[in-house]
Protein backbone atom coordinates (compact mmCIF):
# COMPACT_ATOMS: atom_id res chain seq x y z
CA UNK A 1 0.00 0.00 0.00
CA UNK A 2 1.41 3.36 -0.99
CA UNK A 3 1.30 6.17 1.54
CA UNK A 4 1.27 9.88 0.83
CA UNK A 5 5.03 10.26 1.32
CA UNK A 6 5.69 7.51 -1.23
CA UNK A 7 3.23 9.13 -3.63
CA UNK A 8 4.98 12.48 -3.23
CA UNK A 9 8.37 10.88 -3.95
CA UNK A 10 6.95 9.28 -7.10
CA UNK A 11 5.49 12.60 -8.21
CA UNK A 12 8.80 14.38 -7.55
CA UNK A 13 10.55 11.73 -9.59
CA UNK A 14 8.17 12.42 -12.44
CA UNK A 15 6.13 9.26 -12.04
CA UNK A 16 2.38 9.37 -12.45
CA UNK A 17 0.01 9.77 -9.56
CA UNK A 18 -0.43 6.72 -7.37
CA UNK A 19 -3.04 4.18 -8.37
CA UNK A 20 -6.10 6.01 -7.03
CA UNK A 21 -8.32 2.95 -7.27
CA UNK A 22 -6.20 1.08 -4.75
CA UNK A 23 -4.89 3.50 -2.15
CA UNK A 24 -6.44 6.85 -2.91
CA UNK A 25 -9.61 8.15 -4.42
CA UNK A 26 -9.68 11.23 -6.61
CA UNK A 27 -12.33 13.88 -5.99
CA UNK A 28 -14.60 12.80 -8.87
CA UNK A 29 -14.55 9.18 -7.79
CA UNK A 30 -15.20 10.20 -4.20
CA UNK A 31 -18.16 12.33 -5.27
CA UNK A 32 -19.66 9.45 -7.27
CA UNK A 33 -19.05 6.89 -4.54
CA UNK A 34 -20.83 8.97 -1.91
CA UNK A 35 -23.34 10.65 -4.25
CA UNK A 36 -22.21 14.16 -3.35
CA UNK A 37 -21.12 17.05 -5.52
CA UNK A 38 -17.55 18.17 -6.08
CA UNK A 39 -18.63 21.47 -4.57
CA UNK A 40 -19.75 19.70 -1.37
CA UNK A 41 -16.38 17.96 -1.04
CA UNK A 42 -14.53 21.23 -1.55
CA UNK A 43 -16.86 22.93 0.95
CA UNK A 44 -16.17 20.24 3.58
CA UNK A 45 -12.47 20.72 2.91
CA UNK A 46 -12.77 24.51 3.30
CA UNK A 47 -14.53 23.98 6.64
CA UNK A 48 -11.73 21.70 7.84
CA UNK A 49 -13.88 18.57 7.88
CA UNK A 50 -11.87 16.78 5.20
CA UNK A 51 -8.15 17.04 4.57
CA UNK A 52 -7.28 15.16 1.40
CA UNK A 53 -3.68 14.81 0.35
CA UNK A 54 -2.61 17.12 -2.47
CA UNK A 55 -0.39 16.42 -5.40
CA UNK A 56 -0.39 19.63 -7.35
CA UNK A 57 -4.04 20.48 -7.84
CA UNK A 58 -5.18 16.87 -7.47
CA UNK A 59 -6.98 15.92 -4.28
CA UNK A 60 -6.38 12.37 -3.10
CA UNK A 61 -8.68 10.88 -0.48
CA UNK A 62 -7.44 8.04 1.72
CA UNK A 63 -9.50 5.50 3.68
CA UNK A 64 -9.60 7.87 6.67
CA UNK A 65 -11.13 10.60 4.49
CA UNK A 66 -13.81 8.16 3.37
CA UNK A 67 -14.65 7.29 6.97
CA UNK A 68 -14.82 10.98 7.85
CA UNK A 69 -17.11 11.68 4.89
CA UNK A 70 -19.40 8.83 5.96
CA UNK A 71 -19.56 10.39 9.42
CA UNK A 72 -20.17 13.87 7.96
CA UNK A 73 -23.02 12.58 5.81
CA UNK A 74 -24.58 10.67 8.69
CA UNK A 75 -24.31 13.75 10.90
CA UNK A 76 -26.00 15.89 8.23
CA UNK A 77 -28.72 13.26 7.70
CA UNK A 78 -29.67 13.25 11.38
CA UNK A 79 -29.60 17.03 11.54
CA UNK A 80 -26.28 17.89 13.16
CA UNK A 81 -24.79 21.23 12.23
CA UNK A 82 -21.42 21.29 10.49
CA UNK A 83 -19.87 22.84 13.59
CA UNK A 84 -21.23 19.96 15.70
CA UNK A 85 -19.83 17.45 13.23
CA UNK A 86 -16.45 19.17 13.18
CA UNK A 87 -16.35 19.28 16.97
CA UNK A 88 -16.96 15.52 17.11
CA UNK A 89 -14.52 14.66 14.32
CA UNK A 90 -11.78 16.80 15.83
CA UNK A 91 -11.90 14.68 18.99
CA UNK A 92 -11.14 11.48 17.08
CA UNK A 93 -7.94 9.75 18.13
CA UNK A 94 -7.17 6.78 15.89
CA UNK A 95 -5.06 5.23 18.65
CA UNK A 96 -7.39 5.92 21.56
CA UNK A 97 -10.68 4.70 22.98
CA UNK A 98 -12.26 8.05 22.03
CA UNK A 99 -14.27 8.20 25.25
CA UNK A 100 -14.51 12.00 25.12
CA UNK A 101 -15.69 11.84 21.50
CA UNK A 102 -18.29 9.16 22.30
CA UNK A 103 -19.62 11.17 25.25
CA UNK A 104 -19.96 14.23 23.03
CA UNK A 105 -21.76 12.22 20.34
CA UNK A 106 -24.19 10.89 22.94
CA UNK A 107 -24.84 14.38 24.35
CA UNK A 108 -25.41 15.90 20.91
CA UNK A 109 -27.55 12.92 19.84
CA UNK A 110 -29.80 13.26 22.89
CA UNK A 111 -30.23 16.97 22.18
CA UNK A 112 -31.01 16.29 18.52
CA UNK A 113 -33.49 13.53 19.43
CA UNK A 114 -35.41 15.99 21.60
CA UNK A 115 -35.41 18.52 18.75
CA UNK A 116 -36.63 15.95 16.22
CA UNK A 117 -39.38 14.66 18.51
CA UNK A 118 -40.68 18.22 18.93
CA UNK A 119 -40.60 18.67 15.15
CA UNK A 120 -42.47 15.38 14.66
CA UNK A 121 -45.16 16.55 17.08
CA UNK A 122 -45.44 19.90 15.29
CA UNK A 123 -45.66 18.12 11.92
CA UNK A 124 -48.39 15.83 13.27
CA UNK A 125 -50.37 18.85 14.42
CA UNK A 126 -49.84 20.60 11.08
CA UNK A 127 -51.05 17.51 9.20
CA UNK A 128 -54.17 17.30 11.38
CA UNK A 129 -54.88 21.02 10.82
CA UNK A 130 -54.34 20.64 7.08
CA UNK A 131 -56.68 17.64 6.88
CA UNK A 132 -59.33 19.62 8.75
CA UNK A 133 -58.88 22.59 6.40
CA UNK A 134 -59.16 20.34 3.34
CA UNK A 135 -62.35 18.75 4.71
CA UNK A 136 -63.85 22.18 5.45
CA UNK A 137 -62.98 23.51 1.98
CA UNK A 138 -64.27 20.36 0.28
CA UNK A 139 -67.55 20.59 2.20
CA UNK A 140 -67.87 24.27 1.27
CA UNK A 141 -67.25 23.47 -2.40
CA UNK A 142 -69.87 20.72 -2.27
CA UNK A 143 -72.46 23.27 -1.08
CA UNK A 144 -71.56 25.63 -3.93
CA UNK A 145 -72.03 23.07 -6.74
CA UNK A 146 -75.45 23.08 -8.34
CA UNK A 147 -77.25 19.74 -8.16
CA UNK A 148 -76.64 17.72 -11.31
CA UNK A 149 -73.41 19.58 -12.17
CA UNK A 150 -70.41 17.41 -11.44
CA UNK A 151 -67.75 19.57 -13.01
Amino acid sequence: MMNIAMAARRAAAGDDLPDASEDYTRIGDMAREFNVTLRALRFYEDKGLLTPARMGTTRLYAANDKRRLQQILLGRKIGFSLSDIKEVLDLQDPRGANEQQLRLVLKKSQRQMTRLEKQRQAIGEAIADLKQLMATVSAKLDTLRPVGNEG
